[in-house]
């Protein structure tokens, strides 16, 4: 079989995070089998579709490194196709013209909850009902209906979640397209799919109740059923459907924040979905490991300190000209040490970009200590020991190494411990009191500004 995924959102808002792990797995399949992944763009909600939703999402999945084989396709592009599927249907007796207005229906779904029932469409404009009850129609533009199946039961065999089945009495006549010509997402998804040739279809589980209206229009037509997959959903720690309130939610806010791709794409590969105890590997290792029978069926559950551990190990084995080249515009470094040497100290530590940035920039601004800082770390312990080390580093081979055996000569010299030295000569030479390794430091920062630091603040008494 040669194997064609879909992804196909809706442009009505940025990629969030549940459509971005729904397109890694799509994209996924189709790599691993060395298919075709497409991309559909579902924009008939004409009033909530906006071209800048569209550009969000391509900008999203090219950031993240999906890519696709054939599209964008957008469904208002393709209405002639629907009205001509829908025609279809209506001579084959599938589907049939219904001029009920919304009035109506509201008023038909209030008695029939008055009276205990499921609020639904009754049929009546089906032709042999309005033919019976006397129906004329009236003069205004009609929907077009699907004729469901009143007995019996729809269902398939889910390649996440098993065999599924609805009893089609559950089922009313759906609208498939408007009195505008535009299809519903129901019957454009399938038209769309069945011309596509779309074999798997893989999405989120909120559209499982969808299915078995699709498999129906599917089966009216008289093409082969694609397979279906339906991903569990995504909650946020409180067990709650992921939204805002949880943090970040869409693809751009994580990339803001400092993520790099492959480890927000890492991230997203397990969220309902594992290889074992595998937890850090490339997006190659998922395409080769990928498949459906390691995906859960329940929800899983983001959790952002999880996403910035992760974050935090790709930023650890990233390249230092890579890493520079990102946290630069962040750090809009003037004068100071290359930003590649201070990235390799400082990465280890950093779970994103902008963390790296806030850590790098002590080498390249300078936070005048206070008066009380100065006086509470000045005292007649350190001021001696920082002299000497002063007079020390003016000849000190500067290279960390020997950096360092200075910092234990005047240590030892003075009977003091790392701390009671290290923590003043920081808030000389930066402006801080934390930092990375002192030696470290003062190996980037360079002699004469270390000196120069140093003077400035041992001169004043």
């Amino acid at each position: 079989m040669n194997i064609r995924t879909r992804f196909a959102p809706s442009p009505t808002g940025f990629l969030h995070i549940g459509g971005a792990r729904t397109a890694l797995f799509s994209w996924a399949y189709a790599r691993r089998h060395g298919g075709k992944f497409i991309l559909r763009v579902e924009d008939t909600d004409v009033e909530r579709s906006t071209v800048a939703s569209v550009n969000a999402i391509l900008e999203s999945m090219k950031w993240l490194g999906i890519d696709w084989d054939e599209g964008p396709f957008f469904q208002m592009q393709r209405l002639p196709r629907y009205k001509e599927v829908a025609e279809q249907l209506i001579d084959a007796g599938h589907a049939y013209r219904c001029w009920m207005t919304r009035e109506e229906l509201d008023l038909l779904r209030e008695s029939q909850v008055k009276q205990n029932l499921k609020p639904r469409y009754d049929g009546r404009w089906r032709p042999e009902r309005a033919k019976a009850a006397g129906l004329v129609p009236p003069a205004r533009a009609p929907v077009v209906r699907f004729r469901t199946p009143e007995t019996g039961d729809i269902g398939w065999d889910d390649l996440v979640k098993g065999p599924i089945s609805f009893p089609n009495q559950e089922l009313d006549d759906l609208v498939i397209l408007r009195a505008d010509g535009v299809p519903t997402y129901n019957f454009g998804v399938v038209v769309d799919d069945l011309d596509m040739e779309i074999t798997h279809v893989i999405r989120g589980d909120d559209h499982v109740n969808n299915t078995p209206r699709q498999i129906h229009i599917f089966n009216a037509i008289g093409k082969v059923l694609p397979a279906f997959a339906h991903l569990p959903m995504i909650l946020g720690a409180d067990g709650e459907r992921l939204s805002k309130r949880h943090g970040a939610v869409s693809v751009t806010q994580y990339r803001d924040e400092g993520f790099l791709p492959e480890a927000l794409l890492n991230y997203l590969a397990r969220l309902g979905w594992s290889h074992g105890d595998s937890e850090v590997f490339p997006v190659a290792q998922l395409v080769e490991w990928f498949d459906f029978r390691h995906v859960s069926r329940s929800p899983a559950k983001f959790d952002p300190d999880k996403a910035l551990w992760m974050n935090q190990q790709y930023i650890k084995n990233a390249g230092d000209a890579r890493l520079a080249a990102l946290v630069s515009p962040l750090l809009e470094a003037k004068a100071g040490p290359p930003l590649e040497k201070v990235i390799a100290l400082l990465k280890d530590r950093a779970n994103s970009l902008q963390h790296l940035a806030e850590s790098a920039r002590l080498f390249y601004v300078y936070e005048e200590p206070t008066a009380g800082k100065l006086a509470e770390a000045l005292n007649d312990r350190t001021r001696p020991a920082l002299q000497m080390l002063a007079q020390k580093l003016a000849d000190t081979p500067w290279e960390r190494k020997s950096l360092g055996a200075a910092l234990s000569e005047v240590l030892k010299a003075n009977g003091l411990k790392m701390p009671e030295l290290a923590m003043p000569a920081r808030l000389l030479i930066t402006g801080r009191t934390q930092t990375p390794s002192l030696d470290a430091v003062l190996e980037l920062l360079g002699r004469d500004l270390v000196l120069a630091r140093f003077a400035r603040h041992l001169g004043e008494r």
